[in-house]
């Protein structure tokens, strides 16, 4: 496993040298522990398994521990081994959300179904969930709890995110449910383990808690305008996906509530089955990125970042809090 540069988002605006190089050591440490828990005996499983974590990645969930250690008494091994067994939970669930999705690139380089196929990807996600959990492991008995409520939120997200809304419940609520499961239940125990192996009190912890849910949210939120309106160039990823999957993300829930009658070709293409439909596919992403909806979402993301930067208010003014709150904004304004 190759060692990559500093993930893009540990530039925040603002942090102080001493802060950059406290988030610095913490995650050349999880590259490190992460190379360790990654390899394998087995030459084919060691490749297979550090597919994904080679091709690099911002360390967004451990860069959120981090952040949260540094407002009690700061990084330490235990504050370590929980990040990287977060950042391990999160790239087992990669390998199962690109056989789900069919994806055929991941952070620029082919992804693990691709490059493999779907049963090696589907077992070497399996793999890394029990490696994540041997981490957390070693952290005590609530640490366990956690990263085992964390992966059944995970999971239930993902069952509802491939199910529509049922019948009477509004469709953007039930997405942003099936976000707070799918994304931000990890970034929330991300920042959780951070503050809680750092030696911070109960109420902030369940702050942070609260915090990293919403963030995680933004993300999602984030990833999904992402799909709509930035090309594989400059994501890494395959645009409209999500299309051709048929989930409804919030600007195509934006879009279809339209009534504008000039929206008619674009609500039949939403309507439509895009699966294997690379035209109908380009068609929509030209519609949708041409439409109010998407400007809509990409308000209504924001506002979400805004509420996470809300609840860290009535903690000290310190230079972790101040980098918390700009990345917060930071995970909306990204491109990939």
């Amino acid at each position: 496993m190759t060692t990559h540069a500093t993930p893009p988002l540990l530039a925040i605006p603002g942090a102080t040298p001493e802060l950059a190089a406290h988030l610095q050591d913490g995650l050349a440490r999880v590259d490190a522990l992460l190379r360790e828990v990654v390899d394998h005996e087995d030459p084919f499983i060691a490749a297979a398994s550090a597919h994904l974590a080679q091709a690099g990645g911002k360390r967004f969930r451990p860069l959120l521990t981090f952040l949260a250690a540094e407002l009690g008494d700061g990084i330490n091994e235990d504050v370590v081994r929980a990040a990287a067994g977060v950042e391990l939970t999160h790239l087992a669930s990669l390998y199962h959300d690109d056989v789900m999705d069919e994806a055929e690139v991941r952070r620029g380089v082919p992804s693990a179904n691709a490059a493999y196929d779907n049963s090696t990807a589907i077992l070497v996600g399996d793999l890394l969930f029990g490696k994540a959990s041997e981490l957390i492991a070693a952290l005590g008995a609530e640490a366990v709890l956690i990263q085992a409520q964390t992966f059944v939120r995970l999971c239930s997200g993902q069952i509802r995110d491939d199910r529509p809304s049922p019948p009477g419940v509004d469709p953007v609520d039930y997405y942003l449910g099936v976000l707070a499961d799918k994304t931000g239940a990890l970034t929330a125990t991300a920042c959780r383990y951070g503050a809680m192996f750092s030696g911070n009190r109960p109420e902030v912890v369940e702050t942070l808690r609260a915090y990293g849910e919403k963030v995680g949210m933004a993300f999602q939120l984030a990833d999904d305008l992402i799909d709509i309106a930035s090309d594989s160039d400059a994501s890494g990823k395959t645009p409209g996906t999500d299309l051709r999957e048929g989930v409804d993300t919030l600007a195509v829930l934006r879009a279809k509530a339209s009534t504008d009658p000039a929206d008619a070709r674009l609500l039949e293409l939403l309507g439509s089955d895009l699966a294997d439909d690379d035209d109908g596919v380009a068609e929509a992403l030209t519609l949708l990125r041409q439409h109010p909806a998407l400007e809509s979402a990409r308000s209504e993301t924001y506002g979400v970042a805004r509420e996470a930067q809300a609840l860290l208010e009535p903690l000290p003014d310190t230079p972790a809090k101040a980098a918390l709150q700009t990345l917060a904004l930071s995970v909306v304004e990204r491109v990939g």
